[in-house]
C-alpha cells in the first residue's frame, strides 16, 4: 500500500480493507491523513469505531481535507468520536529527519 508502514498481515479481512482504503482516497491529502491514522490506530479500534471511520470515510475528500483544515466548520454529526482523533493526530517523523551529524 502506498504510504503505508504497517504490514496488513496479521489483522482481520475488515480492517486490512478499512487500511486500504484509508491510503487510497483520491487525494493525497487524505491518504496521508487517513492513512497514517489507520496505520497507527486500525489494530485497536473498537467495532463501532470501525463503523465510524467507514461512515467518515464515505464523506468527499474535499469536504475532509477542509474540516480538518479548519477551512470549513465540522459537521455536528462529526464533532465527537473519532474524528477529532483524526484530525488532531500527527505522525512521528523524526524517524525521516534524523540528524546524523549529531
Amino acid at each position: 500500500m502506498t504510504g503505508t508502514i504497517r504490514s496488513s498481515a496479521e489483522i482481520d479481512p475488515r480492517r486490512k480493507r478499512i487500511l486500504f482504503r484509508c491510503w487510497h482516497r483520491g487525494i493525497r491529502e487524505m491518504d496521508l491523513v487517513l492513512g497514517a491514522f489507520a496505520d497507527a490506530e486500525i489494530a485497536t479500534l473498537s467495532e463501532a469505531e470501525l463503523d465510524e471511520l467507514e461512515r467518515i470515510m464515505a464523506e468527499e475528500d474535499n469536504d475532509l481535507v477542509k474540516w480538518v483544515t479548519g477551512e470549513k466548520p465540522v459537521p455536528e454529526e462529526f464533532r465527537r468520536g473519532l474524528f477529532p482523533r483524526i484530525a488532531a493526530y500527527r505522525p512521528d517523523f523524526s524517524p525521516l529527519f534524523k540528524d546524523d551529524r549529531a
